[in-house]
């Protein structure tokens, strides 16, 4: 009965692609028939959450075949058909747990589709939000395949031109990952900045949230690790001319995991962060970025005024190294324009 009445191919895509799709503003497009579709959906979901349900006879019917089927229809425009899909496909693999290992594969073949070919599917955020209950019940110490399931499929989603339709669900798989094997931290966070958006500010912004949601479970030894490459790109977003990435990156310093982390690490990090404070103490836009870099400033000279004089110090000679440059530079520029009006006299002095 289910399989006759919700089994189906589903129409083209409604919305177009490319630049004139956004996820945020278009309205999904709702399925005509969904009054007789939901109420086929909900009897089977009482079906399979009733006490009475025989997991022996259901082996025979809800096989391979039918988990294909059911997975597809995650690419439904309908939100209302992927949240019963959502929940089904969750109570099939809590129940039925010889399906597990090939339900695992089959979302992983659907990712591997959408990034590498399509780059477009409905269902992500909702898949993701399957996997993030599964991956919170895998065993410790993680198996061989879940890692290469994070490193092959779960990290290169981060590179999807629409990662916000599903980027929350998405950073808690990831920090699902690392609370269960803190080894993994360093390649999680390398991966973030080997795809951190260069021209994409709203997507910049999302990665710094999930770095932050990172940075509150690693462990110091982890972050140790990491520290250097993560605050040259921290110092880099409080540099950025978009307002929120420079917000959203100081923000960090009101987060008391953090600040705790810098604490044990500021002889290294300070140097990091300091030019790029104060650069941008004076020389950006907003008066918001003004103030909490005011703030940044004050708890690294609280935290080591020693470190923090010396710092002052070095910026201000290179200051002077990099006007003296500047200067050279000019001399040079200065030099040539001199010798090029000479030797442009010279010749219409000898045409003359």
């Amino acid at each position: 009965m289910f399989s006759t009445n919700v089994f189906r191919v589903l129409s083209p895509p409604t919305h177009p692609t490319g630049t004139e799709y956004d996820p945020d503003e278009d309205d999904p497009t709702l399925e005509p028939s969904w009054p007789h579709l939901q109420l086929v959906y909900d009897l089977f979901l009482r079906f399979i959450e009733s006490p009475e349900f025989n997991i022996q006879y259901a082996k025979d019917l809800l096989n391979q075949k039918f988990i294909i089927n059911l997975l597809d229809l995650f690419d439904s425009e309908d939100p209302r058909e992927r949240d019963f899909l959502k929940t089904i496909t969750h109570r099939i693999y809590g129940r039925l747990v010889a399906f597990r290992p090939f339900i695992r594969k089959q979302i992983n073949n659907i990712f591997y589709t959408f990034i590498y070919e399509t780059e477009r599917h409905n269902g992500i955020a909702e898949l993701l939000e399957v996997l993030g209950s599964i991956i919170n019940g895998f065993a410790i110490p993680l198996k061989d395949e879940h890692k290469t399931f994070l490193m092959r499929v779960l990290l290169p989603l981060h590179k999807a031109k629409y990662l916000n339709a599903y980027h929350p669900q998405l950073a808690y798989c990831i920090v699902q990952f690392i609370d269960k094997d803190p080894s993994l931290t360093v390649a999680v966070v390398m991966a973030l900045l080997k795809y951190w958006p260069k021209v994409h500010s709203p997507k910049e912004v999302m990665f710094l949230n999930e770095l932050e949601e990172i940075l509150d479970v690693i462990e110091p030894t982890e972050f140790k690790k990491v520290m250097i490459p993560l605050f040259y790109q921290l110092a880099r977003c409080v540099s950025s001319p978009h307002f929120q990435v420079a917000e959203r990156a100081l923000y960090f310093w009101n987060n008391e995991c953090i600040l705790a982390l810098i604490s044990e690490n500021v002889q290294q990090l300070l140097p990091i962060m300091f030019p790029a404070l104060y650069r941008n103490s004076r020389n950006h836009w907003n008066k918001t970025i003004h103030g909490l870099i005011y703030n940044t400033l004050k708890l690294f000279m609280e935290e080591d005024q020693k470190l923090f004089d010396c710092c002052v110090q070095n910026f201000s000679k290179l200051k002077d190294s990099e006007n003296s440059e500047v200067e050279e530079k000019q001399r040079k520029w200065q030099q040539l324009e001199e010798i090029a009006n000479i030797n442009a006299k010279q010749i219409l002095k000898e045409e003359g």
